[in-house]
């Protein structure tokens, strides 16, 4: 896969969305550009969207849990239902991640010691 995402470091094209995608948000330990070494995270916007995602998310998965057997559709549905929303919180994410949000530097400290 080519790269056609550029480093917030150095300028140059050393992201594809596969690596982009698993750069993570703000708040991961991160990953280095191939190129120049310096570490990278997907933007505010990323670690926004993730955050809403996820919260909406559990609140559906808490919703079936509670008021699954109360539905005849969902009564049969409802154990199957619950492991995929829960792998939806985190595929989703990352394939937004991917393509969507701007790559910025890491403001986290911690990564470079």
């Amino acid at each position: 896969m080519s790269s056609i995402y550029k480093c917030p470091c150095c300028g140059e094209k050393s992201f594809n969305p596969l690596t982009k995608a698993m750069t993570g948000t703000m708040k991961s330990k991160v990953k280095c550009c191939p190129k120049c070494g310096k570490r990278c995270v997907n933007g505010k916007g990323a670690a926004a969207f993730a955050a809403l995602y996820y919260t909406v998310s559990f609140l559906f998965v808490i919703f079936v849990f509670f008021h699954g057997q109360d539905n005849y559709c969902w009564d049969t549905h409802e154990v199957p239902l619950v492991p995929a929303l829960m792998l939806n919180m985190y595929l989703v994410p990352k394939i937004v991640n991917g393509f969507c949000f701007r790559m910025m530097e890491t403001v986290r400290t911690d990564v470079y010691r």
